[in-house]
């Protein structure tokens, strides 16, 4: 079975200037972990915009612990900076060059690929286009359908 039969086809996703309010609501409104970030309306994928991008942004620096002690960060005022992380644009925080599969890969081969790199989503693309996104829970549910139907079948 090849990731294209299985791959969610209608992705949402952001361009590059997009800014981290938009898309921090989208992942707040509806539960996106990450976007696709695109160059075009060809779809050219050129990143990844996740919520660990956004939130790293306020993590205290090893510096600041360091100087400070790790008990004497004050987080609440490093939560404050979440404000100024809004203004910024996608381009700022986005992973750039990210794993992508292709649609004629097997969903196994997929999966691993994911597993490895302890992505649960993936972006599938056809010479730099975006064109799917695949995630566990899509290779899971294909193997599962694929098993259990053709358990059934064999019974009748």
């Amino acid at each position: 079975m090849q990731v294209k039969e299985i791959m969610t086809c209608s992705v949402r996703s952001v361009r590059p200037d997009t800014k981290v309010l938009e898309v921090a609501s989208l992942m707040c409104l509806y539960r996106f972990h990450g976007l696709p970030v695109v160059e075009d309306e060809n779809m050219r994928l050129v990143g990844l915009i996740a919520e660990k991008d956004v939130l790293h942004t306020l993590f205290p620096t090893l510096e600041s612990l360091m100087a400070e002690g790790m008990g004497n960060v004050d987080l609440d005022k490093e939560m404050k900076k979440y404000k100024d992380v809004l203004s910024r644009s996608v381009s700022e925080l986005m992973t750039r060059n990210p794993i992508v599969v292709s649609p004629d890969m097997h969903i196994l081969r997929a999966a691993t690929v994911m597993v490895r790199n302890r992505f649960r989503r993936i972006p599938v693309a056809e010479d730099g286009i975006l064109v799917g996104m695949l995630s566990l829970g899509d290779v899971h549910k294909a193997i599962f359908h694929a098993n259990v139907t053709s358990q059934f079948q064999r019974n009748d």
